[in-house]
């Protein structure tokens, strides 16, 4: 039939029709499950570094406060050896004063000596004191570090559950909110890198 404007199409026609129209809405389908998918490797991926930051830093912690407990224990040990110092010089002192006058310098001499000994054992235990303050300091900042980790850990999660309620919902709100969200997870992880 030649030169009119009639056409009959053949069964295979119409089902090519549907296909390709249906292929359409498809693609978009599939550039969004992509997406989502993507993000969602690359978020558990930071995740993963989030979370082994975290737990070193708790195991950091951890070393630090032991650190501190074994300084402490080691001025105790220097104001204990001070007290039987101050113990000696108080025995000399009142030696030295019941003693005749012949013997009061020989125990004056140790009442010097018991004073200087505590005064450097003193210094030894205030130097070993402030060790194990700085030992529970860099402990506490672990722990704060920790916990920042820990918050962005979280909330990287949250994001990917909210990934797989985007791909099965398709609502662009819950895709926002897994943007959203992981953007927050990555900034707390910023943040616990930066110490803040």
């Amino acid at each position: 039939m030649s030169g009119g404007s009639f056409h009959v199409h053949g069964p295979h026609d119409h089902e090519l029709e549907h296909a390709t129209h249906a292929a359409g809405g498809h693609h978009k389908s599939d550039r969004l499950t992509n997406q989502i998918a993507l993000f969602t490797a690359v978020i558990a991926t930071v995740g993963a570094i989030f979370s082994y930051m975290g737990g070193a830093t708790q195991a950091n912690a951890g070393l630090f406060k032991n650190n501190a407990a074994i300084k402490k224990t080691e001025a105790s040990n220097q104001w204990n050896y001070f007290q039987a110092k101050s113990t000696k010089q108080s025995l000399a002192e009142v030696s030295r004063d019941l003693a005749p006058a012949d013997r009061r310098d020989a125990y004056q001499a140790k009442v010097d000596r018991y004073e200087k000994e505590k005064n450097e054992i003193k210094a030894v235990a205030e130097k070993i004191e402030a060790e194990a303050k700085d030992w529970d300091t860099r402990s506490d900042d672990q722990m704060h570090q920790h916990h920042r980790w820990a918050q962005a850990t979280t909330v990287l999660q949250v994001s990917i559950a909210l990934a797989a309620i985007a791909l099965l919902t398709r609502r662009k709100p819950i895709e926002w909110l897994m943007f959203g969200s992981g953007a927050v997870g990555v900034a707390l992880g910023a943040a616990a890198y930066l110490h803040l």
